[in-house]
């Protein structure tokens, strides 16, 4: 028998009569003779709705206490969702994470999936039940609550793919698959019917909201074919596997963006060997994500500026660290908020000339200033000020042919 892992997020079980649909997708699947594992996350909302309650009681709320917290909104909805399936007379039971358990590693709030039991569910799903488990979740070794970050539940779903050897991994969601761009900001998007894990990692740490980026990693990594698609519609959605199915005709095969980025200078840094070390240490420490980097040639070859980007809920803190930090000598740190991340994103770019010269005219013919540049082999991002965002995805994806 096929055995699929289903994975349901926040708006495909955003209500009661949602969940009831979902119910009717599993029902369906399990009559075609597929063994079932459902993930879901928490009710479209419900997360953001316990963040707030915690904020109410203190802006620096308890760790453990957090996790304990925030992993409710999942479990609701795997009762939910079990007790729907039970109404149309399937089997089904849901299973809270440390029952199974779920075990992870890593600080709360950011912990990692390293195992879990699979004994007692295999026996139920060749008894011919639907297991039900939490995303987003599990139980750490001193057997506390701990959550593995926002879109965790498409981590989950990978990883029970990989223990429970699943032949597939379905992502459920709003749309009925991953976009040339965001169709809410680009009517004119295609829906992409293949692409490789390479293109779709980026598109995720880009900005693309379709994906959790570290599920497309740890799926890149096993070779666990994933197909995200609509929960509302039945046409195909999109395939995601290794990039030897991909075509490379085109040169880009995405447009992303991000504005959560905020752009830092240090002005007048001491030009001398290890000042970058310096300045990224503590940084790292500090678990503050840097991305793109741009150090000035010096003029004088005594002084440089080095320019980076955070992500803007990281500003103070990382101003308080340069601040504090008496291995670096500088003159003053400027700071941008007001800028976004542009990105095209395409396997193709690594044989197709020319790629960086026409995404720059694009931006020039606009009046679009670039602020910082970075490249890889299948991506190119720079960052521009914020305004100017819509505009220069609208162009980009009109100059690489993507309407």
């Amino acid at each position: 028998m096929v055995k699929k892992v289903l994975k349901f997020g926040g708006t495909s079980v955003g209500t009661t009569e949602r969940i009831l649909h979902v119910a009717n997708i599993i029902k369906k699947e399990q009559s075609e003779g597929t063994k079932v594992i459902a993930i879901v996350s928490a009710m479209a909302g419900k997360t953001n709705e316990l963040i707030k309650l915690s904020k109410e009681i203190s802006e620096e709320f308890n760790k453990r206490e957090y996790d304990v917290l925030l992993s409710s909104g999942e479990q609701v909805t795997s009762s939910l969702l079990s007790g729907a399936l039970l109404k149309l007379k399937i089997k089904a039971k849901s299973w809270l994470n440390w029952q199974i358990p779920i075990l992870t590693d890593g600080d709360h709030a950011n912990s990692r999936i390293i195992n879990m039991n699979i004994e007692k569910i295999n026996k139920f799903l060749d008894s011919g039940g639907v297991a039900i488990i939490p995303g987003f979740q599990g139980v750490s070794k001193n057997g506390d609550i701990t959550t593995i970050g926002r879109g965790g539940s498409d981590a989950t779903a990978v990883a029970v793919a990989k223990i429970f050897n699943a032949d597939t991994c379905e992502i459920y969601t709003d749309v009925d698959g991953v976009y040339s761009s965001d169709p809410n900001k680009i009517p004119v998007a295609k829906k992409i019917e293949k692409i490789s894990y390479d293109e779709m990692l980026e598109l995720s740490s880009l900005g693309a909201k379709v994906m959790q980026s570290s599920a497309v990693q740890t799926a890149m990594m096993y070779d666990i074919p994933l197909e995200v698609k609509s929960t509302f519609t039945y046409r195909k959605g999109t395939k995601i596997f290794s990039k030897e199915h991909i075509d490379y005709s085109k040169s880009v095969t995405g447009v992303a963006y991000s504005k959560d980025d905020a752009k830092i200078t240090i002005i007048g840094v001491e030009d001398k060997p290890g000042v970058a070390a310096n300045i990224f240490e503590p940084l790292s420490k500090a678990q503050i994500n840097v991305d793109m980097v741009i150090q000035n040639i010096s003029s004088d070859q005594k002084t440089t500026d080095i320019t980076f980007t955070v992500k803007r809920d990281d500003i103070e803190k990382t101003k308080k660290i340069l601040k504090d930090n008496n291995k670096i000598n500088y003159k003053k740190i400027a700071q941008n908020e007001k800028v976004s991340k542009v990105s095209i994103v395409g396997a193709g770019m690594v044989s197709t000339p020319g790629v960086t010269y026409k995404m720059f005219r694009a931006l020039s013919d606009e009046d679009i200033n670039i602020l910082a540049i970075y490249t890889s082999e299948i991506k190119l991002s720079v960052i521009i000020d914020e305004e100017n965002t819509l505009k220069a995805i609208k162009k980009l994806h009109t100059i690489f042919e993507l309407d």
